[in-house]
């Protein structure tokens, strides 16, 4: 039973793969390099370079290898990109997924899991979110995430073998705590990974983008989920696929949430490094608040989180830059001899 991990080379889909062969299962990951790392990649996991929109090489990598479920992470996820650039989003995150699951349908896969997101509610009326809120993104990334659930929804219930789960993440923070996988995108826009870089010197200050939100202290709220825990929540989803379980969507959160300020009061904390903050305006395609409720993906996958606590979070993401900032270290000073 050989697990399909599309984008297995980024951040989440790494977190992934390392779960699953913590767990014993036999993974393959598919991934095109676009936002990923090679050496992301565990030894004695195969990995294939390509496109989840190649049909061809998909199909022959499930009939290889045996694949019997699909996880697909492989996707575009900067909010502010989807504004500017809306045409590519659609491309990468809708066009290829529709491509990647009438290649699985046609090969007999019964279980594909979905990297989904909270952007597909839009502003919502009231926190915590449920799963059975309206869907008004107000972004690209969030329409083109939500067109993919609609298509694996009515893919669904065309072909009965076919089942799935959308997990919608909120915010996906921290690495590996032995500090195997990490984020490691040097464009990455995820707060506690900037801030971190400011606290180990890589970024001269972090910006804070809009202080007029509707909240106690003007930033945006965001509910953070550590990334191991995300890993954790989609290997219990597919042992629900396994066991037997109905398509659903959950929200992928903790339930309660922290503002921008608070994130860097904590980076600052943690690192004992007092770094510099500067006010910005706001960026178009920012909520002011998401707080997922996450009874679904408790009481329907049995999911546990186990790393909860920011400070933890923190910790684990300041200890992942300071890993990279070695290696980088190590490089230069190979090159240099």
């Amino acid at each position: 039973m050989t697990v399909l991990v599309t984008g297995g080379a980024g951040y989440i889909g790494s977190h992934m793969v390392l779960a699953l062969k913590d767990a014993g299962r036999d993974v393959v990951v598919l991934d095109d390099l676009s936002c990923g790392f090679e050496w992301l990649v565990p030894e004695g996991v195969a990995f294939i370079r390509g496109d989840v929109g190649d049909q061809a090489l998909v199909a022959d990598t499930i009939r290889r290898h045996s694949i019997t479920a699909i996880l697909h992470f492989a996707g575009s996820i900067v909010v502010p990109d989807s504004v500017s650039d809306p045409l590519s989003y659609y491309r990468n995150n809708t066009v290829q997924s529709r491509a990647l699951m009438e290649t699985a349908i046609a090969e007999g896969i019964r279980h594909f899991i979905f990297s989904s997101t909270a952007a597909v509610y839009g502003e919502p009326e009231r926190t915590p979110i449920t799963e059975d809120m309206p869907h008004q993104p107000i972004s690209p990334y969030g329409t083109s995430k939500l067109m993919t659930e609609w298509m694996l929804r009515d893919a669904a219930a065309a072909h009965k073998d076919f089942r799935f789960v959308a997990l919608r993440y909120f915010n996906v923070a921290g690495a590996d705590p032995k500090l195997r996988s990490g984020q490691s995108f040097p464009r990455a826009t995820h707060l506690i990974k900037i801030a971190s870089q400011a606290a180990t010197g890589d970024r001269s200050h972090i910006e804070v983008y809009g202080t007029d939100y509707p909240t106690a202290d003007g930033t945006c709220i965001r509910d953070y989920i550590h990334v191991s825990d995300l890993a954790e929540a989609h290997l219990c989803a597919l042992n629900y696929l396994e066991a037997g379980g109905a398509s659903t969507t959950a929200n992928c959160g903790y339930g309660y949430g922290y503002s921008v300020l608070e994130i860097i009061d904590a980076v600052k904390r943690v690192s004992g490094v007092d770094f510099a903050v500067k006010m910005a305006p706001r960026r178009a395609g920012d909520p002011a608040i998401l707080v997922a409720a996450n009874d679904r993906v408790r009481n329907d996958f049995g999911f546990v989180p186990k790393r909860a606590d920011l400070d933890t979070i923190v910790g684990d993401a300041l200890a992942w830059e300071r890993q990279l900032q070695a290696m980088r270290l190590v490089e230069q000073e190979r090159l240099a001899v």
